[in-house]
């Protein structure tokens, strides 16, 4: 498992949906993943600690999962399969870790309000992942995705090369 932080949220100029950009930490190796508005509304909030009057859903799921006496420990973008994104949330309860399905977005919304680590997973970074050219900013493929998976991952690798990642290669670390 490779840890990653939440770089930023932004918006597809192709069709207006959402991405969150995962940064791997320590490199400029890079997982956009399309998210709704919803879920990119609740990290965003977070993120920049807007006060709101009312708990949001992934407020209250949090506060659940405490009431149940479980804390959440780290989520893990663990999947790739068919263009669709999977996590797990990996739970704490009477001393045991409990594993929980969960879409990679209510994984972040959550990581985010429980300031817990996020990871992803090598396989995925393999198949998903840009890594940034540190001359032209440009996206560099690693190669590891065989041609089917290509084929597979078409419509993610157009949304890519849309993205405008100038400003990625300004706030590498």
């Amino acid at each position: 498992m490779i840890e990653m932080t939440i770089d930023s949220i932004r918006v597809s100029l192709m069709n207006y949906q959402r991405v969150v950009i995962l940064k791997e930490k320590g490199t400029v190796r890079y997982l956009p993943i399309w998210i709704g508005p919803a879920e990119a509304d609740a990290i965003a909030v977070k993120l920049q600690n807007v006060e709101l009057a009312r708990p949001l859903t992934h407020d209250l799921l949090g506060s659940v999962v405490n009431a149940l006496g479980a804390s959440l420990k780290f989520v893990v973008v663990n999947e790739l399969q068919n263009d669709t994104f999977f996590a797990k949330l990996f739970l704490s309860v009477d001393g045991e870790q409990i594993e929980v399905d969960s879409r990679p977005s209510d994984a972040l919304a959550l990581a985010v309000r429980a300031g817990v680590p996020i990871y992803a997973e090598e396989s995925v970074l393999d198949k998903a992942g840009i890594t940034l050219d540190e001359e032209t900013g440009k996206p560099v493929s690693e190669g590891k995705v065989d041609e089917q998976e290509m084929e597979g991952l078409s419509a993610y690798k157009d949304f890519i090369s849309t993205l405008d990642l100038e400003d990625f290669k300004k706030r590498k670390s």
